[in-house]
């Protein structure tokens, strides 16, 4: 299943970004692919409400994005603000901050 997260992933990114972004994914456990596969999903599907914003409000999107998934209460903290850095990451590094998830998330 990690292949074809990374390929699926990688494939939603921009031709120039694409080589730098397999290289980033590569390096992610399968759980921490899903966690960006659902949102880079969720944005595909919620497509209306597509911006541009800075890294600090694509941080409170994320952090939103987090909350509403109601994560298993068993996860721990860490692991949760983990994934939420490497998905800031992703995105940052790909060029796809555009990407946010509408449901009742502010700009």
């Amino acid at each position: 299943m990690r292949p074809t997260l990374v390929t699926a992933l990688s494939a939603c990114v921009d031709k120039p970004q694409q080589s730098k972004a397999r290289h980033f994914l590569s390096g992610l456990s399968c759980d921490e692919l899903q966690f960006i596969a659902e949102y880079v999903g969720s944005c595909i599907l919620d497509s209306a409400r597509m911006c541009c914003c800075s890294r600090e409000q694509l941080v409170g999107r994320i952090a939103a994005f987090q909350r509403a998934r109601q994560e298993n209460p068993l996860a721990s903290q860490a692991d949760q603000e983990h994934k939420m850095i490497l998905l800031l990451e992703f995105l940052c590094r790909s060029g796809m901050q555009q990407l946010s998830v509408a449901s009742n998330i502010a700009p």
